[in-house]
């Protein structure tokens, strides 16, 4: 079984979001909006399938990293969310929450063993794609 297939989205904390954004659009071309930028790429197995990426800063103050103290947190694309989870938790490791389901796909948030916060997704490319309207093009 495939566990981790790609990165899903960068995730940081910054004194100011709305500036860093900005300096990011000016500087290096990103197409920023209110959650930050999306990249959109072609699947290797498939690549008439669209893929996403999500680059976001957070208030340097979030609560969405918690328990972890750590500036930064990395969402990892995965396949079958489910029985991923249920053998990480064979594994011992420290899951964090119940999976939760959006029209975009699945999350579920685990700890590794230096305390990063780490989100898993389970994507719905397809449906991304619709809701994020493109907008990195």
């Amino acid at each position: 079984m495939k566990r981790v297939t790609g990165i899903g989205g960068i995730f940081f904390k910054c004194k100011n979001p709305s500036e860093m954004k900005n300096w990011y659009k000016k500087h290096l071309g990103l197409q920023t909006d209110d959650y930050g930028t999306t990249f959109e790429w072609r699947q290797a197995e498939d690549n008439e399938k669209p893929g996403f990426t999500q680059w976001s800063p957070f208030s340097e103050d979030t609560k969405y990293f918690k328990p972890s103290e750590k500036e930064f947190m990395i969402n990892y694309r995965v396949e079958n969310l489910e029985q991923l989870i249920a053998i990480l938790k064979e594994e011992g490791v420290n899951v964090l929450d119940e999976i939760e389901a959006f029209e975009y796909g699945k999350f579920v948030h685990i700890l590794d063993p230096e305390g990063n916060k780490i989100e898993l997704w389970e994507p719905k490319d397809i449906e991304y794609n619709k809701i994020v309207g493109g907008r990195t093009k």
